[in-house]
């Protein structure tokens, strides 16, 4: 039995062609490439600045330090994400302020997240879950004149569009990142990059990359009249760079993201008009001022429903499900720091009934069917 992975990527030999060009060069690290690709993801989302690094939780991490987090200092994040949204913020010694989401979107909900800001909130990192973008305008305008930043978690959006603009573009926040992880919308092998439309940040997030070092002479604190060999380390910095050969898949990646958002969507409207027949479900929204890039296909059960049966159910008949995602502050570690269960509610139920459907550019129409016809089985058995 073949088994349907819940994503998966999708590269053809062209982009192997790519990476083999700059494999056979000179220059793997380092290189014109990390440029070239910074250049192509601002054409594609209108973003002053872009810097690649090398995953999306490394982009993150250096969007947390630029923006200055410090300890005491919180940050609000939505409960309901992958950990290294929150992760980030515990790097920089920060505190965490878990927001709840709303029922809809199931992204952070802004009333939620107005109600926890406090003196001491410095930044909002807001998650658009699944693709789907959150009420950003919203959150906004909750963030004005208080002096916080606002870091758009991204990983999931890329093409994704938020009241005309491209996700990415920075309109209404500080700082965007993504992720070019393997089930994202294209790929690196692993990589990711931050966004701004601030050149003091672009300038500060180069230099973290890096290890906190800078060869530009207009900005030595010491020696500006060094020789060319002269650097200087201006900030604790890593090495978050990412290669030449990643960057030359990535850009022929880019090349063909539309045409992966149109493979998704095609596979979203077919379950969305099946499973809207099933009375067993609860399918995901789209809102009327956006457009999701679909990064992955959640439903929600009936609360009647055992979710362990149905997962093992279709796991037999070779699709393989997931769940998106166990609540941050619910793991083991976040416990141990104070944060327990009823915090919030929302993001619990949710987390109780979701499934993740298999949802990439490659699974055939075929397959879509035979994971509707799969679950259908699974709720009948289940029901039984």
């Amino acid at each position: 039995m073949k088994a349907i992975p819940y994503g998966q990527h999708c590269i053809g030999e062209d982009d192997i062609r790519e990476a083999v060009r700059v494999l056979r060069s000179k220059r793997i690290t380092q290189g014109t490439k990390i440029k070239e690709f910074e250049d192509a993801l601002c054409k594609y989302t209108g973003a002053k600045y872009a810097v690649v690094v090398a995953n999306g939780t490394a982009a993150l991490h250096i969007a947390c330090l630029a923006a200055g987090i410090k300890p005491k200092d919180e940050v609000i994040v939505p409960a309901l994400t992958f950990a290294a949204s929150a992760n980030c913020v515990l790097y920089c010694g920060g505190k965490l302020v878990f927001a709840d989401i709303e029922n809809d979107s199931i992204n952070i909900d802004p009333e939620d997240t107005k109600k926890k800001i406090s003196r001491n909130t410095k930044a909002i990192i807001a998650v658009h879950y699944a693709g789907h973008p959150c009420e950003l305008e919203k959150i906004r305008k909750i963030a004005k004149g208080r002096n916080i930043t606002i870091v758009e978690d991204a990983a999931h959006a890329l093409g994704a569009k938020y009241k005309g603009s491209k996700i990415g573009s920075c309109k209404y926040s500080d700082m965007a990142i993504f992720s070019f992880h393997p089930v994202k919308h294209i790929t690196t092998g692993e990589g990711g990059a931050v966004l701004t439309n601030k050149k003091e940040l672009y300038e500060k997030l180069l230099c973290l990359r890096n290890h906190g070092i800078t060869k530009d002479k207009s900005k030595f604190m010491i020696k500006r009249d060094a020789g060319d060999w002269y650097y200087e380390m201006q900030y604790l910095g890593f090495n978050y760079r990412l290669t030449d050969f990643q960057c030359a898949l990535g850009i022929s990646q880019l090349r063909k993201l539309n045409r992966f958002l149109k493979q998704r969507r095609s596979i979203v409207n077919y379950y969305n008009k099946e499973l809207s027949k099933v009375g067993d479900v609860i399918l995901p929204v789209e809102k009327p001022d956006v457009k999701s890039a679909w990064h992955i296909y959640c439903i929600r059960l009936r609360k009647s429903h055992d979710r362990n049966r149905i997962f093992n159910g279709l796991k037999k008949m070779g699709i393989l499900s997931q769940v998106h995602y166990i609540p941050v502050y619910l793991h083991p570690y976040y416990r141990q720091l104070g944060y327990s269960r009823g915090l919030c509610p929302n993001v619990e139920d949710y987390y109780s009934r979701a499934i993740t459907l298999p949802l990439y550019p490659g699974l055939k129409l075929k397959d879509a069917r035979y994971v509707v016809k799969s679950l259908n089985k699974v709720l009948r058995e289940v029901s039984k």
